[in-house]
């Protein structure tokens, strides 16, 4: 059965101590939302480590912000901006690789699309220096390359954006910028979709900082108008990590395929990730029929260090019960 047709229109809500009601009203009445401190310290200190063992050396040698835009220019895409970012998994520990996978995350995209069940689509690393790129962006929306049509009227059938700052995020260490739906229905019109030049200025009057702390967390909607901001801080830097949520079933959205980067470090996941994670790259959860005697074998032997006990046991337990039935 497709997801669309259950009833979770009358709001299927999971709530972790991390989030609350009201952030939920928040999402859906301003397009974002940013819950500080999100993340504790101490599940972001390992992964700090290795961002700066896996970027810290590209820092560029002049630490000066640069500045290419025209006179009256607000900024613009280049390929500079997007150097340093890389798609899950990561060469990097475990702590990293499941941060995108997170519980208290999964649990939150589940409430933001009112869903009981969503898939992580899109997670990676990015990594900003000052004076690199010049980091000002003209105010957009994310939808064009995540669907071929465009942002659904239902909010389950959208997907929600997760940025989750590894450092501080300050306005001069390029905090992205946003504008609230009622500032940007007032300005583009109601169902607007792109934002043309003309209207970029008044955009900017009106737009507000994301800046965070280290370990914060942003969400927002591939409908809603934001900004990536400049690096000016001498010798700064901006590490933070995105994760795209979807629910389980809607085609109509996606990024990565993580199929196709099976030579990658997937054993960082697959051997540390519990079910209901791996269930979120839609891997089937143990109990679900995909799971037999021989693709539990082929499974176990493919990745031979995931402990699949929790699977061999769920259909070892199933078939009990049908042979029991059948006699």
């Amino acid at each position: 059965m497709s997801p669309f047709k259950l009833p979770f229109y009358t709001p299927f809500v999971v709530m972790s101590h991390r989030h609350n009601q009201s952030h939920i009203e928040a999402w859906k009445t301003t397009g974002f939302l940013l819950i500080p401190d999100f993340f504790t310290k101490d599940e972001i200190a390992p992964i700090a480590l290795d961002y700066e063992r896996l970027y810290g050396e590209f820092r560029p040698q002049s630490s000066q912000a640069v500045d290419f835009k025209g006179e009256g220019q607000i900024g613009a895409f280049h390929g500079k901006q997007f150097l340093h970012t890389e798609p899950l998994p990561f060469d990097a520990g475990p702590e990293m690789n499941l941060l995108s996978l997170h519980p208290a995350l999964i649990a939150l995209a589940k409430d933001l699309l009112g869903v009981p069940e969503v898939h992580l689509y899109q997670s990676h690393s990015w990594a900003k220096f000052t004076g690199e790129a010049d980091y000002d962006q003209v105010h957009h929306c994310d939808f064009g390359n995540h669907t071929l049509t465009v942002p659904s009227d239902e909010a389950a059938m959208r997907s929600v954006d997760f940025i989750i700052y590894i450092t501080d995020v300050t306005d001069d260490l390029g905090a992205l910028h946003y504008v609230e739906k009622a500032d940007s229905r007032r300005i583009l019109g109601k169902d607007a979709i792109t934002a043309p030049l003309e209207s970029q200025a008044a955009l900017k009057a009106c737009e507000r900082s994301a800046a965070a702390p280290s370990g914060s967390l942003l969400a927002h909607s591939i409908d809603t108008f934001h900004r990536g901001t400049n690096l000016t801080a001498e010798g700064g830097h901006r590490y933070t990590m995105t994760a795209g949520y979807k629910a389980a079933g809607n085609d109509m959205v996606s990024y990565h395929v993580w199929q196709q980067a099976a030579n990658r470090p997937w054993d960082q996941i697959m051997n540390h990730a519990s079910p209901v994670q791996l269930a979120s790259l839609g891997i089937p959860l143990p109990g679900d029929r995909f799971w037999t005697d021989r693709t539990l074998k082929l499974t176990q032997r493919r990745w031979p260090n995931w402990d699949m006990r929790e699977y061999f046991s769920a259909h070892h337990e199933a078939a009990a019960q049908s042979s029991q039935h059948a006699s």
